[in-house]
């Protein structure tokens, strides 16, 4: 046989080597881009065993924020007299609810996303961050279902939304970046430190009483507003009241202060996570 026949050898190819990132790599965010895919299917996941073999399904995005907001109105609207500065007071708890619960569950859930998938890091490869980020999606559908039913109550009330609503984007994005900002924090926290599990149901009991869902944040006046505001939650909740139900505007100091403070957090949750990523398979 002549060396012509003979098969030759395909040349080698590139070599890929996969490390985990070091303590200061970079956030290598484009690898969320990349795995876009796989967090539509982890979003999509997450809706599918929320409602799986739940008699209401999807009106629970409903009827939460409803029944909470007329129980409210009765205790605090009712029996306690507490001042709304926006219209009905049913109205004004449910425009405090929705983006409330929204970002309460994300952080609840957020904050075990981890753990809850430990069989998929020891497993495979991919960027952990898409595990919080799908919690937080998933329950951004029931965020913009809950908007709706808010549009049909206050109009039931005869309370209709001013040109500001066009500014509604720029709150509903502030709820997002606090809830992945924090979501994403205590997700890593919690691979190593397991008290996050307790610790987070009490922390947002506390941070409720911290934000305007039951009162008015005009309650909070002076160089105070500044301070109050460091919690992004006070804008996130008086941009829904002056957007959607015609409540006061809020202030362009105050609402800077909690874009600022709400984007320390997200930078610190990345980091961290990043910072600590290499680690999660072994510890956890």
């Amino acid at each position: 046989m002549s060396d012509a026949a003979l098969p030759t050898e395909a040349p080698p190819g590139p070599t890929i080597s996969i490390r985990p990132p070091g303590k200061w790599s970079s956030l290598r965010l484009g690898d969320l881009w990349e795995y876009r895919e796989l967090l539509y299917f982890l979003t999509k996941r997450e809706l599918q065993i929320r409602y799986k073999q739940s008699v209401f399904g999807i009106s629970w995005a409903v009827l939460q924020p409803v029944v909470l907001a007329f129980i409210f109105a009765l205790f605090f609207g009712l029996l306690a007299k507490v001042k709304s500065d926006s219209g009905p007071y049913p109205v004004f708890a449910m425009a405090g609810l929705v983006p409330w619960l929204f970002v309460a569950q994300s952080v609840a859930q957020s904050a075990t996303s981890l753990v809850g998938d430990a069989n998929l890091l020891t497993k495979i490869y991919f960027p952990r961050m898409v595990l919080p980020l799908g919690r937080v999606l998933a329950l951004g559908i029931d965020l913009l279902v809950a908007i709706g039913v808010l549009f049909v109550v206050a109009l039931i009330y005869g309370v209709t939304p001013s040109a500001a609503v066009a500014l509604l984007p720029v709150f509903l994005l502030l709820a997002f970046v606090t809830a992945a900002g924090a979501g994403v924090l205590l997700s890593a926290v919690n691979v190593q430190y397991r008290d996050v599990t307790v610790v987070v149901p009490l922390a947002i009991q506390v941070w409720l009483f911290a934000t305007p869902v039951i009162y008015a944040s005009s309650l909070v006046s002076g160089n105070w507003q500044y301070l109050y505001a460091i919690n992004p939650m006070v804008s996130v909740i008086n941009g829904f009241r002056w957007a959607l139900v015609d409540g006061p505007a809020p202030s362009i100091g105050t609402v800077a202060v909690s874009w600022a403070s709400a984007l320390a957090l997200l930078v610190a949750g990345l980091v961290y996570f990043r910072r600590t990523e290499q680690f999660f398979a072994d510890v956890i």
